[in-house]
């Protein structure tokens, strides 16, 4: 059965790319959401399996959604993604939950990888 994925980023075209390298490798996408606050509302209406987090976002942040989401479903599985590599956020991101972290701009097959090792 193809797992259902939620991609969460303020760019369509990020989306997008997400959305093509996920569908071509036998994925489902669930829903998308363009902010941490619509990221969450999803979250809780969809049940993915997993969800890909940008970190910055307007509204609210991946971080911010991230523990809200983890809050609410404590086996919550989620990927963050974010073209700021800062060690920081990394940790924070893991800290509060997130099973892997890919930094943009990404390579197809290190999105596959991290959303294979987590959801399989």
């Amino acid at each position: 059965m193809a797992k259902n994925i939620l991609i969460c980023d303020d760019a369509a075209f990020m989306r997008m790319m997400i959305k093509d390298i996920l569908t071509k490798n036998g994925y489902n996408i669930a829903g998308e959401a363009e902010n941490g606050a619509k990221a969450v509302e999803k979250y809780n209406e969809l049940k993915p399996d997993l969800v890909l987090m940008d970190i910055t976002m307007p509204e609210m942040d991946g971080i911010e959604a991230l523990k809200k989401i983890k809050a609410g479903d404590p086996n919550a599985m989620v990927i963050m993604c974010s073209a700021m590599g800062q060690q920081a956020m990394v940790i924070e991101s893991i800290q509060s939950g997130a099973k892997d972290f890919i930094v943009k701009p990404f390579q197809a097959d290190r999105v596959i990888e991290a959303v294979k090792k987590v959801i399989g």
